[in-house]
């Protein structure tokens, strides 16, 4: 077994501290990684504290990881060691159903495998995160980091930048589009970085606004104050496309009537509890569409990380060091971070 040191939640209520554990060798198709860098992910906060209700103790969170290939199984094709690589939110997948070979694993009809906190096929026992210095995944979950991307920058595109990526490219979001995106946290400002780089017109939307300025920095043609019925009302049946970040349940039907007829707006916040049902009439009068997304398969995740190479597109980060994770999680709940931390992983063994 490959030893392992990391940052491990042992309960619910207690603070993430120093934790040693043992992942598997590399077998014929894994790649192992040594972990330069890991993102902290609102879901690694939601895990860590069992607000899903699903936790197996103790966890080692983190899916936004990038590191240095050092070593590789004997029949691996697309990896080297002394390769900066990816790994995002999945690590396995069953590979055989109709989504799987689709490429969209995410939506895996036998349950993909999560990179922390899911069953591990291979031992029996459970995954753990990029909260560590090291990780071992099958080639095939691992992605290409093009030198283009700084390292640090680039491991929030592995969460929040293919969960934003997906769905604007799903619904062909691009030239001649009205695109919103309702709040600029940590999804919110990638998703204005895309939908800027695809080619629509962008117009965010805030509660706050002295995020006015950051939001136009970051490629939003226009802010809106989504608490001011004056200004939502001069946007009325006038989107494309709505892209909703916000984690928190909140009023669906004053973005939905924003929408053209048979535009649509697309959930990738993850609130602890529902959403108020939407209006039915706000949807059948106009066509329109209320939908979800969930980050993006392999293929798209590769996709995604080339086209932020491509426009330099990273994530706005704030390096932390491990030690200071418990008090980045009580910062992320105050959203005072623009917009993600992401940990220096040398900093395990400092």
């Amino acid at each position: 077994m490959l030893a392992s040191h990391g940052y491990a939640a042992a309960t619910a209520k207690s603070a993430l501290a120093p934790y040693r554990f043992e992942r598997r060798e590399p077998g014929a198709h894994d790649v192992q990684i040594d972990i330069l860098y890991c993102g902290v992910c609102h879901s690694d906060l939601h895990t860590a504290r069992n607000e899903w209700g699903n936790t197996v103790y103790p966890s080692v969170p983190g899916h936004e990881i990038i590191g240095r290939v050092s070593k590789v199984g004997a029949q691996v094709q697309q990896f080297k060691p002394g390769q900066v690589v990816g790994v995002g939110c999945m690590v396995d997948s069953c590979q055989h159903c109709a989504s799987c070979d689709e490429g969209l694993e995410q939506y895996c009809e036998n349950g993909f495998t999560g990179t922390y906190n899911a069953p591990e096929k291979h031992t029996g026992g459970i995954t753990y995160g990029g909260y560590a210095d090291n990780i071992v995944v099958d080639e095939k979950f691992v992605l290409r980091i093009s030198d283009k991307l700084d390292p640090a920058a680039a491991a929030p595109l592995l969460c929040a930048g293919i969960t934003t990526y997906s769905p604007l490219r799903h619904w062909k979001v691009g030239k001649g589009h009205k695109v919103g995106i309702v709040g600029l946290g940590g999804l919110g400002h990638m998703g204005v970085k895309i939908a800027h780089a695809m080619g629509a017109h962008v117009v965010l939307f805030t509660t706050s606004p002295n995020k006015k300025d950051d939001a136009l920095r970051l490629g939003a043609d226009e802010v809106v104050i989504s608490k001011d019925p004056a200004q939502m009302a001069q946007h009325e049946n006038s989107f494309d496309f709505i892209l909703n970040t916000v984690a928190a349940p909140h009023n669906l039907d004053v973005f939905l009537a924003l929408l053209k007829r048979e535009g649509t707006m697309t959930l990738v916040g993850a609130p602890e509890t529902p959403h108020p049902s939407p209006n039915v009439f706000s949807l059948i009068m106009k066509r329109r569409h209320l939908a979800g997304s969930l980050i993006g398969g392999i293929k798209e995740t590769q996709e995604m990380l080339d086209f932020c190479a491509e426009h330099g597109i990273a994530s706005d980060i704030e390096m932390i060091k491990i030690a200071d994770i418990n008090e980045a999680y009580e910062r992320m709940l105050k959203s005072d971070v623009k917009y993600r931390f992401v940990i220096d992983m040398a900093s395990l063994t400092a």
